[in-house]
């Protein structure tokens, strides 16, 4: 992925629902100008959600998923649904379509009740708009009496612009959007970035959260040192300037917190997303359930992405054998990735989760709450990293409400 590429974790994500054959792939269709969805007369012919990254005027990139229909039928039906269902916990903004041959049923009602419950943004599409009258029209609007319902028709194109404002006018604002790095940072600042190239690094670039601190560095009209560990130490000699923060991957926190002078801030790339998805504190906060494991206890170590896993793969190898290392206790390690992650927790002692750049926030929230929910603690790998080091007071000092935590 280049620098200029959106990653999917910042894109909308625009969830399409509603039963099958209400028109879901042909709104999709038409609303990108692309056949993107296989359009077919016969009932279920999307069995699993589809993710398309595209830009969509005027409101940017964005990632439109397709999902199965919610009346699905029988036991691989029923999945199906439970699918669609689970998109809603990654959509920024829903939309429902409704067969307007049909009307709003007792499913499509079901469905905005719990979209309602997600405080997620909604708008309610009546497809096929040119085979009803205006009567029908009022009737379908008297069953949901407090919601605009948008008249469109895919197949003649009707309204289809007009659709498109108002997903774009539907967006949250983002004047307050947090930043990863940049509000730390002023004009004319130095960030040196530790960068291990190893076994795991992909060849021949940065990872995401890697791509996207720098980005959000330059954007903040600061300059960026990307280095090895082995690098560090005749780097910050040489600069000829202290540097405002180092940023390391947390794999070497021990290392790069040994060489960085106590008067330079310091902190990971997984704790900078940890604050950027908005569950910082959550982290901090639950690690200490290390101090409390004992033999058996289930652990569970999620990931936001599936990759090819290494033979020492910091989720599966460094991270179980860290843990064991410094509690002298044998708990048992699950691991999850990419949109696989349980409803039931309460197996789990605790959850140690990726920094999650794959993820969006609505996403990363849906997890944590579950965990909140469940009374389970819920931390991250570079806070893990760093309380098992004795580091993590130092690492989380350029975030002063967070550090105060550590204080009590």
């Amino acid at each position: 992925m280049s620098l200029n590429a959106t990653p999917s974790s910042e894109r909308v994500h625009i969830g399409i629902f509603g039963k099958r054959n209400a028109g879901k792939s042909s709104l999709i269709n038409a609303i990108t100008g692309q056949n993107l969805a296989i359009v077919s007369e016969a009932k279920g012919t999307t069995t699993d959600p589809v993710y398309k990254a595209m830009e969509l005027l005027p409101l940017g990139p964005v990632m439109i998923i397709d999902t199965p229909g919610i009346d699905d039928e029988g036991v691989l039906g029923s999945l199906r649904i439970q699918k669609a269902y689970q998109v809603l916990n990654k959509t920024d903004i829903a939309l429902v379509i409704i067969d307007a041959a049909v009307g709003p049923s007792a499913e499509d009602l079901r469905l905005i009740k719990r979209i309602n419950a997600k405080k997620i943004p909604l708008l309610i599409v009546i497809n096929k708009c040119e085979t009803i009258n205006e009567d029908k029209k009022t009737a379908y609007q008297a069953l949901l009496p407090n919601r605009k319902l948008l008249f469109v028709s895919a197949e003649q194109q009707l309204n289809i612009f007009e659709l498109k404002e108002a997903i774009a006018q539907t967006v949250p604002a983002d004047e307050n959007k947090a930043q990863i790095v940049a509000d730390l940072l002023s004009p004319s600042d130095f960030v040196v970035l530790v960068v291990p190239i190893d076994s795991a690094a992909p060849k021949g670039r940065l990872i995401l959260p890697q791509q996207q601190t720098i980005r959000d560095i330059l954007e903040a009209d600061a300059a960026a040192i990307v280095v090895k560990e082995n690098e560090l130490t005749n780097t910050l000699q040489n600069l000829g300037k202290r540097p405002k923060l180092v940023i390391t991957d947390s794999q070497v926190f021990k290392k790069v917190a040994a060489e960085t002078p106590a008067d330079i801030l310091l902190t990971s790339f997984s704790i900078l997303f940890a604050r950027y998805k908005g569950n910082l504190q959550t982290a901090v906060q639950g690690v200490t359930a290390l101090d409390s494991l004992e033999d058996g206890d289930k652990i569970l170590i999620g990931e936001g992405c599936t990759h090819h896993r290494q033979c020492d793969d910091i989720g599966t190898v460094k991270l179980p054998r860290w843990i064991k290392e410094y509690t002298g206790k044998n708990p048992e390690f699950i691991f999850t990735s990419g949109t696989e992650f349980p409803l039931n927790l309460s197996p789990y002692k605790m959850i140690i989760h990726c920094g999650a750049c794959m993820l969006n926030e609505r996403e990363m929230q849906y997890r944590i709450k579950c965990a909140v929910d469940q009374n389970i603690p819920f931390t991250n790998y570079g806070i893990t990293i760093a309380y098992i080091n004795g580091i993590l007071k130092r690492t989380v000092e350029p975030f002063p409400q967070i550090y105060k935590l550590l204080d009590k």
